[in-house]
């Protein structure tokens, strides 16, 4: 399928600052270019696929500011606007008196043809979760997929802040003959999400960015009546849904769950496990890595399950050649379990903590060092009280009247769990 780009760049042009438009020009990069950055103060920039690019050697003043803020649509109730027919997004960083002080010019590009690297997994039916951070090409990909689809199926876009459809009452003929409901207000969009459902009799729901618990709900609903659901949220892999409280109902969600002890004498793990809660929302996950580079999990049950075993599924590899050509791959994921995560959660949060008592105790040091205690002060001064100290020991060493040599979650003798209250270790 040959690969055709549109961005209408000319139009965002016309309301950026002549100098800024001459260093464009002189950069030429077009193709990469992602992001135009207009700060209140500081230098404009540029954001290119490779980094960043100086606009200017002059700062941003309130004048040019507010010319770009004239010559766009009126922000929505998420800071967020669009141009008329186009796919360019702007969003604003406002004062505490509601003055735009900063803006994100981001370049909206329809990419024809990106989709058959995914094409077999759209067009089979199944509901499709991409996942990937800011700015890797989770709307076009969507974008496009819409379109494809909108040829032989009733396609429905649920279009949160006009990205996917662009700005205005028109949709961009990049989606095709799909169909797009705009949402008046962010917090609203779980019930246009159901609305489009109940009204409009889809074969297809499209979303972008699924980011709270009731648009997550919303999906499930729309999974379980027979729909299919294509849908993108913010993440790098699977472990960050599944340790993320609002979108892990997605992949099915987790739970802790109490074994007899003969299940966990098979197993080979302890009493306690963690275990999937319900039936995944999304048959597929796509990790988008890079624009040409994508990780698929084609059984996301299965995935999940075997993550949380601490045995992890192959993985299926797409990506691009030089040339064009998509090429597949099976790859092993690294082995990081839920459990791990939340040891080097822990641990940086201690060494951040550590970071703020040494700040707090070198303050003191100084204060001591500016004005000493007189003597009456050291002489009436007493020691504060130390509590008794808490720890998690097991059971057997409870019992023995030992402190339990390692002080975290898991207990080498697998037994369950209590406080014990003694001397600090």
């Amino acid at each position: 399928m040959e690969r055709r780009i549109t961005d209408d760049l000319d139009k965002l042009k016309q309301v950026l600052p002549p100098h800024i438009n001459r260093k464009l020009d002189e950069l030429g990069r077009a193709d990469d270019l992602l992001e135009v950055v207009l700060d209140l103060g500081r230098i404009p920039t540029a954001r290119y696929i490779t980094g960043e690019v100086s606009l200017s050697e002059h700062e941003v003043t309130r004048g040019e500011l507010d010319a770009v803020v004239d010559g766009i649509g009126t922000f929505d109730a998420d800071n967020r606007a669009g141009m008329e027919r186009t796919l360019h997004r702007i969003s604003a960083i406002r004062n505490r008196r509601h003055e735009v002080v900063g803006l994100t010019c981001r370049v909206g590009r329809a990419v024809y043809g990106t989709i058959d690297i995914l094409q077999d997994l759209v067009e089979s039916g199944q509901n499709i979760l991409l996942l990937g951070p800011p700015g890797v090409g989770k709307t076009t990909i969507l974008r496009e997929a819409a379109r494809v689809l909108a040829d032989s199926k009733r396609v429905i876009i649920v279009d949160t802040s006009n990205e996917i459809g662009g700005d205005g009452d028109v949709p961009h003929p990049a989606v095709g003959r799909a169909r797009r409901m705009q949402v008046s207000v962010p917090d609203r969009q779980h019930e246009v999400m159901i609305e489009a459902v109940e009204n409009h009799n889809p074969e297809v729901i499209v979303i972008d960015e699924i980011g709270r618990e009731l648009e997550a709900t919303a999906a499930r609903t729309i999974a379980e009546r027979g729909v299919q659901l294509i849908g993108t949220a913010h993440g790098n892999a699977l472990d960050n849904l599944l340790l993320n409280p609002t979108l892990s109902d997605l992949v099915g969600g987790i739970q802790a769950v109490t074994l007899s002890d003969e299940e966990a004498r098979r197993r080979g793990t302890q009493k306690t496990v963690l275990e999937r809660r319900a039936p995944p929302t999304f048959d597929v996950l796509v990790e988008i890595q890079t624009r040409d580079r994508m990780a698929i999990h084609e059984d996301v049950a299965a995935a999940v399950d075997a993550v949380l075993r601490e045995r992890p599924l192959p993985i299926e590899l797409r990506y691009r050649n030089e040339s064009g050509e998509v090429l597949i791959e099976q790859q092993m994921p690294e082995v990081r379990t839920i459990a791990e995560r939340n040891t080097r959660s822990s641990s940086a949060n201690g060494e951040r903590q550590s970071a703020r008592n040494g700040k707090e105790g070198r303050r003191r040091s100084d204060a001591y060092e500016r004005s000493p205690p007189s003597v009456t002060a050291r002489r009436n001064a007493r020691p504060p009280k130390i509590a008794a100290a808490s720890r998690w020991s097991c059971t057997l060493t409870a019992w023995r009247g030992i402190a339990c040599s390692r002080r975290r979650a898991v207990c080498t003798c697998r037994s369950r769990w209590s406080m014990s209250r003694g001397r600090s270790i």
